[in-house]
């Protein structure tokens, strides 16, 4: 049963991250293409590890996650505020390039058929 309850916990904190990052008026974050990739929180929900990816790719990620990282304690304490949880977790932020890797390989996709259209004709 408390499998159920983390994965519950860990897709409300991945939501409420989300919407408090778009409120950061911090420059490494603001007007970023960021997505929340994955949240892991720990068995206790006392630790979450946060991975973020952004769309112009890893170094983008990168400096935003050093923007999240200042803004740990404000986003922890809006956290408390909006989730009501016992004990609120340490946010740790974590830079990802899987929406990179998935552009990438959607282009390589769409150059196969378009590349099969073009040996049908």
């Amino acid at each position: 049963m408390a499998g159920y309850k983390i994965d519950r916990v860990s897709e409300d904190i991945k939501r409420e991250i989300a919407a408090i990052t778009r409120e950061l008026k911090d420059p490494r974050v603001m007007d970023k293409m960021l997505t929340v990739v994955n949240v892991d929180v720990s068995s206790d929900a006392s630790y979450a590890k946060v991975y973020v990816s952004a769309l112009d790719g890893i170094e983008t990620a990168r400096t935003a996650v050093k923007g999240l990282t200042s803004a740990t304690g404000y986003m922890r304490r809006e956290l408390g505020k909006r989730l009501h949880l016992r004990k609120t977790p340490e946010l740790k932020f974590y830079a990802d390039d899987s929406i990179e890797k998935g552009m990438e390989i959607a282009g390589m996709l769409n150059n196969i058929i378009v590349e099969d259209e073009a040996d049908e004709n």
